[in-house]
């Protein structure tokens, strides 16, 4: 009998009227699922789709996670965990965060506080007291996980001194309290440091009395289930389930027997990137992450992890605490990315949409960060208020050809710049970084950021800059701190021009080092010698003041940043050099003084 038709005559029993609309609505209700069962279907094979041509099945590859409102969208590996054994990667593959883990350090610093064990503005020294007192604003806890601090991080002074030898454990702590000056005055720049974080994780452990990893299983991770993450001390230690970290060999051919290698990461990790995890482990965690009810976490310790910073210029960097916080073509994302060698993450989050996606590699080519930004446009696309363009709007390269390849200089900063093009876009160099697309500012000015370099930013005016020449001097802004850069010739002068003020023996107190420049038929080059190793640099000047340094270890060099080397003069051009002063995006001025004479 059609139970619509009957409970439409008139006398129709009320339970007969009930059980047709219980009916209809579960006919309803099944189509609803069949409906959202085919967009699910159609919605995997989209992101199948743009995912698929990144990975082969016999390379390492990846693991993503996608997930809208609490609903699993996408869980998939691709590519090998372990080239040796033929382990392919899935849902299931532990993978290390890298960075990503720092807002985890974070975290464990604010239940600190809860317990009332410490105060975020306390002075690292408090907890440290093998640290030499450089500066009496700073550094602070808050600073640290700001990377507003300005120490130096270990990792960087390792690889300066020794290369890529490994790092006796335990050192890295001993090897920041040597330093006798900082980067910079704390709370005026922002400069990445992972040495910052090292030293939040050695923190944890003496206020808690708990191991790092210990404090994070107990207080973090197990409230929220998150049974698969752990912290690891070591990129070498064993854990079950956990991808292989791998290196292409340079110059191999795709798919030539012996094209990959084991990766190793140098220094030690705790604190600044030592987390594994699984992309079901990380949906729990962006879930919680954006959610106002907090398992784990006051809502005054969520409200200072997402609260951005304000250097002392006034500057607002999108840099929270171990977070990344700004607007994505009109939306807002909260999101941190990782990067170890043979290895990467990627955890964003879209709070508006409720979309959370984590995506982690293990020698994929594949950019994490890239990819996740990539699927937002994907399940956005309709939603989203603006194209990329928009967002970030950018200089065309050809709108300044006089800029092209020219050198600026400021040396009492040692701040160095080279304009150059990315992908037909106007682009700089700052401190031997590789060129680096400048974004739109107000007015006539261009600026790269935190986003770019994980710097505070670097803004330059171009108001009044004759498209078809290079100014004289250009007025910059370094984190907010106004410097005048002054056009560097366009004929850098030879290394043997160079050579009878340079060539020498130096010394760095901060590096426990030694350094030495050697002039030979290919020019100049500078050693640096450490307890533990050596690494050995290319020379390259820029003019009588400058230099780029570019690393002979292959790996090193493909990473492809370089150096700055500054030279301090006794008095003036052509007189000896009695000084060097090394830089990079990560670690300024750092000292050598001549040991021979």
């Amino acid at each position: 009998m059609n139970t619509s038709t009957s409970a439409s005559r008139p006398g129709a029993s009320s339970s007969t009227a009930t059980s047709a609309a219980a009916s209809s609505a579960a006919v309803e209700a099944a189509n609803a699922a069949a409906a959202t069962a085919s967009t699910k279907a159609e919605l995997v094979k989209t992101i199948d789709a743009a995912l698929e041509p990144l990975c082969r099945a016999d390379e390492p590859g990846m693991v993503v996670g996608v997930s809208r409102n609490g609903e699993l969208l996408y869980r998939r590996g691709f590519g090998l965990a372990s080239l040796e054994l033929g382990v392919i990667n899935t849902p299931r593959t532990r993978m290390r965060l890298a960075s990503t883990s720092k807002h985890f350090t974070a975290l464990a610093i604010l239940l600190l506080a809860e317990d009332g064990k410490l105060d975020i503005d306390d002075m690292a020294r408090r907890h440290l007291p093998e640290l030499p007192e450089l500066s009496a604003a700073g550094p602070t806890l808050r600073q640290l996980m700001q990377h507003t601090g300005g120490w130096r991080g270990h990792e960087e002074l390792w690889a300066w001194a020794n290369g890529l030898n490994p790092q006796p454990a335990g050192i890295s702590l001993s090897m920041m309290a040597r330093q006798r000056e900082l980067n910079y005055e704390p709370g005026t720049r922002m400069i990445y440091s992972n040495g910052g974080y090292l030293m939040l994780a050695r923190i944890v452990e003496r206020v808690s009395g708990l191991s790092f990893a210990e404090f994070l299983r107990q207080r973090i991770f197990e409230p929220l289930g998150m049974l698969d993450t752990e912290s690891t001390a070591n990129v070498l230690d064993v854990r079950e389930g956990l991808a292989g970290l791998y290196l292409p060999v340079l110059g191999a051919a795709p798919g030539a027997r012996g094209r990959w290698t084991r990766a190793t990461y140098p220094t030690e990790f705790e604190g600044s990137g030592s987390l594994i995890s699984t992309v079901d482990d990380m949906l729990i965690w962006l879930a919680h992450l954006r959610s106002e009810r907090k398992t784990v976490g006051s809502a005054k310790s969520w409200a200072q992890m997402l609260e951005t910073t304000t250097l002392a210029s006034g500057e607002v960097s999108p840099y929270c605490f171990g977070l990344i916080r700004h607007p994505y073509r009109g939306v807002e994302v909260i999101h941190h990315n990782g990067a170890v060698l043979g290895g990467g993450s990627q955890m964003i989050t879209v709070p508006a949409h409720g979309l959370d996606i984590t995506i982690m590699t293990n020698g994929s080519a594949a950019n994490p960060a890239a990819v996740a930004f990539k699927l937002i446009d994907l399940l956005l696309a309709d939603q989203l208020p603006l194209t990329a363009q928009e967002a970030v709007p950018r200089v065309a390269a050809d709108a300044f050809p006089g800029l092209q390849g020219r050198h600026y200089h400021d040396p009492a900063s040692g701040l160095l710049m080279r304009f150059g093009t990315v992908a037909g876009l106007l682009g700089v160099s700052v401190h031997g970084s590789h060129v680096l697309p400048l974004r739109k500012g107000i007015g006539h000015r261009v600026w790269i950021g935190v986003m770019e370099t994980a710097t505070s930013s670097v803004e330059i005016d171009l108001s009044g800059v004759d498209p078809a020449q290079a100014p004289d001097v250009l007025e910059v802004r370094d984190g907010g701190e106004l410097l005048r850069l002054r056009l560097v010739p366009e004929t850098a002068p030879t290394a043997a021009s160079l050579a009878p003020s340079l060539v020498g023996a130096f010394h760095s107190a901060d590096l426990d080092a030694g350094g030495l420049i050697e002039a030979d038929d290919a020019g100049l080059s500078f050693t640096v010698q450490g307890r533990h190793g050596q690494l050995r640099y290319r020379a390259h000047p820029v003019s009588d003041e400058v230099m780029l340094l570019v690393p002979t270890e292959p790996l090193l060099a493909a990473l492809a940043n370089s150096n700055v080397l500054n030279l301090d003069r006794a008095a003036g051009p052509g007189s000896p050099v009695v000084g060097l002063r090394m830089e990079s995006i990560r670690t300024r001025h750092l000292r050598f003084a001549r040991a021979d004479r």
